[in-house]
């Protein structure tokens, strides 16, 4: 695939300024991100090929592949001008972006671990100590503020395991589970950062390209707010109405329309929590619905 010739904050042929969204290659949040973008009506066009850069349904947008901590320096510096990352990137490299969206997902915790049953067991018994970790600046910016200053030891990857090869004394480490750790037989003894998925933006793109940002923010928060919502259609005898607006208020209270045909009937629709279509099903039964329909939803805007 060839890469679009207009760098981002240039306008296309026709007018419209073409907006670059940089998204991760690869990791445990590239797969929720792809998926986000193609449930918002964008959608990737890809030929198969290993580009860096790739097209979407909108031939103002394309997407730019990288890594997750680089991220936040392209859109910083207007290699892009939005990106999707998580918030410990962005803090991890002190970019100057707008956070604009937290898409809800890739949820984590930049915790402070040590071994089982070590001597340290807290913050200020690290003092001097080696810590070894992937997010040196954010590692170093908790023990600044806790007045500790161990030995920071960056690491590549396999963070967990340095402790018991005496490469360090303790680790800073994303979890979100906390299988890893408890694999590897280290506990938590402090966290450093709460973090998840954010859609973040250049500043000056924010300004210059205000209208198509708001396109595709829109876009990718109606996805969101859809997330474990149902439609819930059914038809209620006009007497029975006040029960059943007791039994779903709804997202803003339902929605109630005549039926042409039955002037003793209404048609009720609301949005309601899909976890609790199943127990909201035979409670409205029971008072009277009939012609019950559920459906998923896909976006929703408020």
């Amino acid at each position: 695939m060839v890469a679009s010739s207009e760098p981002a904050g240039q306008e296309g042929t026709t007018g419209t300024q073409t907006i670059r969204l940089a998204i991760p290659n690869k990791g445990r949040i590239a797969e929720p991100i792809r998926d986000l973008i193609e449930r918002s009506g964008l959608g990737i066009i890809e030929n198969g090929d290993r580009s860096l850069v790739a097209r979407t349904r909108d031939p103002h947008i394309e997407i730019l592949y990288a890594r997750p901590i680089d991220i936040p320096e392209y859109v910083a510096t207007g290699v892009a001008d939005l990106g999707i990352t998580g918030h410990d990137m962005v803090v991890e490299r002190g970019s100057d972006v707008s956070e604009l969206l937290n898409l809800g997902f890739g949820r984590a915790t930049v915790v402070l671990a040590v071994p089982e049953k070590s001597q340290y067991q807290t913050v200020q018994d690290l003092d001097g100590k080696r810590v070894s970790t992937e997010f040196p600046a954010i590692t170093r910016k908790f023990f600044k503020k806790n007045g500790i200053k161990p030995i920071i030891v960056p690491v590549g990857g396999a963070c967990e395991a340095t402790p018991h090869l005496g490469i360090s004394d303790a680790i800073v480490d994303l979890s979100s589970s906390g299988t890893t750790l408890r694999q590897n037989r280290l506990e938590v003894i402090g966290t450093v950062l709460e973090t998840s998925t954010f859609l973040i933006a250049n500043k000056q793109s924010c300004v210059s390209k205000k209208e198509k940002i708001e396109e595709v923010h829109l876009a990718l928060e109606s996805v969101i707010n859809a997330r474990g919502k149902c439609y819930l259609m059914m038809n209620v005898e006009r007497s029975g109405l006040d029960q059943i607006r007791d039994i779903i208020p709804g997202l803003s209270g339902p929605t109630v329309m005549e039926v042409a045909s039955r002037p003793d009937m209404v048609a009720v629709h609301v949005v309601v929590d899909a976890e609790k279509v199943y127990q909201l099903i035979n409670r409205v039964k029971q008072a009277g619905a009939r012609d019950i329909l559920v459906m998923s939803i896909e976006r929703l805007i408020h």
